[in-house]
C-alpha cells in the first residue's frame, strides 16, 4: 500500500497497516520528516490507540499527563469548572488524558515506524499523478518514482491533493474566521506564578485561550484564539506574529492570562481553515483509495481532537484491511462506514464549541451560570473519550 503524507496521520496509518502485515511505502513531500505546531491535547479514545500501537511508554517519556482541566472566564478571572483527568481518567475510560508537543508525537512515531521496519520512507516525493482501475491505484510522483499499489490512502493534510480523487465537485477549505496565535516555551522561562501542571481554557468575548503543560511539564503551550481575517493565500501563512497585535485582540484579558499574554513575546499565527461537517462515507474512500485525518475532515481545534481523528482512522484503517486483507474496496467502504459519522459528530461539536467560548453579553452570563452549576458534567464528553 502506498500513503501519502508524512504527518502524524500518515505516521500512525504506517505504523498500524505494518504491525497488522501490510507492506507500506510512505511518501513525503519534504526534504526532511518534521512536525510544525506546537502542543496537542490527546483524550483517552486516543492514548488508548497509541498504546495499542506500541508506542505507549514512548508517549509516557515526552507527555505531560495533567490533573485537571479548569475553566475560567478570562475578564473576571473566576474559576467555572472543574473536569478531573489524571486517575480519573484512567478509571473512567482506560486510559490516561496527555498533552504533548506536536513534533514529540511526531518523533515518536517515526521512531516505531523505523523500528518496525516494515515501511519504506521516501522524502521528496510529492504524489503529482494519480490513476485508479479496478485492480489498483498507479501513483506518480515529481522524482519520476512509480508506484504500483492495490491502495492509496490520502494523509496529506488539508490541502490534499489525494482528495480530489475521492470527493467529487470537491471545493476548497473555508475560512472559520478565527486566528490562532500560538507559542511553546520553557516554563522555567516564566515567572513562578504563571508556571503550571493543568490544562486551563479561558473563555473571553470574541476570543478564548487555552494553555497546557507537554514536555513531561517542563514547557507550557499556549494558543490564543481570536475572531480576525487575513488576506492572501492561506496555503502560504505561518507567519511570525506581532505580539502587541495578539495584546490588542485580548485587551480584555485580565489576571494570570493577561500576565501570560505579556510574558511572551514569540508567537507564530496561523488562520484557521476546516470544512463542513462530513456528509458520507463517499468523502472517505472511493475504490481503493481512502482519505483519513485533515484531508477528508479537518476540523477546528475547540475539542481538541484533529490529530486524535486522525490516529483513530489509523487504527480503523488498519483493523478493516486485516478483516479483508484480498479485499480492498470492501475494506474501504467498511472503513468509511465506520468513521464518517463519529468524524462528522466530532466536527459538529468543535464548531459548536468555538461559538460557547466567545459568547458575550447576555449569553455569556447564562455559560457561566451553567458552567458553575454543572461543572464537569457539561466539560465531560463520554461519548468521545470512551472510543469509537
Amino acid at each position: 500500500m502506498v500513503i501519502s503524507g508524512g504527518g502524524i496521520g500518515g505516521l500512525a496509518t504506517a505504523l498500524a497497516c505494518a504491525r497488522a502485515g501490510r507492506k507500506v511505502s510512505l511518501l513525503e513531500q519534504s526534504l526532511v520528516f518534521g512536525e510544525v505546531g506546537a502542543g496537542i491535547q490527546l483524550g483517552p479514545n486516543v492514548v488508548k490507540v497509541l498504546e495499542g500501537l506500541g508506542v505507549g511508554d514512548a508517549l509516557c517519556r515526552v507527555a505531560a499527563f495533567p490533573a485537571q482541566l479548569e475553566v475560567r472566564n478570562a475578564t473576571t478571572t473566576e474559576r467555572l469548572g472543574v473536569l478531573p483527568l489524571g486517575r480519573t481518567a484512567v478509571q473512567r475510560y482506560g486510559a490516561a488524558y496527555a498533552t504533548i508537543a506536536r513534533a514529540d508525537l511526531h518523533m515518536l512515531l517515526l521512531e516505531a515506524v523505523r523500528a518496525h521496519g516494515g515501511a519504506d520512507l521516501h522524502l521528496d516525493s510529492r504524489v503529482i499523478g494519480i490513476t485508479q482501475n479496478a485492480h489498483g491505484v498507479r501513483v506518480e510522483t515529481v522524482q519520476d518514482q512509480v508506484f504500483e499499489t492495490p491502495l492509496l490512502v490520502g494523509a496529506d493534510g488539508l490541502w490534499s491533493q489525494v482528495r480530489k480523487h475521492v470527493v467529487e465537485n470537491d471545493v476548497a477549505p473555508r475560512a472559520t474566521g478565527h486566528l490562532a496565535f500560538r507559542a511553546m516555551l520553557p516554563q522555567s522561562a516564566l515567572p513562578v506564578s504563571l508556571r503550571t501542571q493543568v490544562v486551563t481554557a479561558w473563555m473571553g468575548p470574541d476570543f478564548h485561550a487555552v494553555h497546557y503543560p507537554v514536555r513531561s511539564g517542563e514547557w507550557l503551550n499556549v494558543v490564543c484564539i481570536v475572531n480576525g481575517k487575513v488576506s492572501g493565500d492561506p496555503e502560504s501563512w505561518d507567519h511570525s506574529a506581532n505580539a502587541q497585535e495578539l495584546r490588542s485582540r485580548m485587551a480584555k484579558a485580565r489576571g494570570r492570562l493577561r500576565d501570560l499574554i505579556y510574558a511572551v513575546d514569540q508567537w507564530r499565527l496561523w488562520p484557521l481553515l476546516d470544512r463542513p461537517p462530513m456528509a458520507g462515507p463517499a468523502e472517505h474512500a472511493k475504490g481503493r483509495i481512502a482519505l483519513l485525518g485533515d484531508a477528508a475532515h479537518p476540523m477546528r481545534p475547540y475539542l481538541a481532537q484533529g490529530a486524535g481523528m486522525a490516529i483513530e482512522d489509523a487504527a480503523a484503517l488498519a483493523n478493516c484491511l486485516s478483516e479483508s486483507p484480498d479485499q480492498v474496496a470492501q475494506a474501504l467502504s467498511r472503513y468509511a462506514d465506520l468513521r464518517w459519522q463519529r468524524n462528522a459528530r466530532v466536527q459538529a461539536r468543535a464548531i459548536r464549541n468555538g461559538e460557547i467560548y466567545h459568547l458575550k453579553g447576555l449569553q455569556q452570563v447564562g455559560r457561566d451560570i451553567a458552567l458553575k452549576l454543572l461543572g464537569s458534567r457539561l466539560m465531560d464528553v463520554p461519548w468521545l473519550y470512551k472510543g469509537p
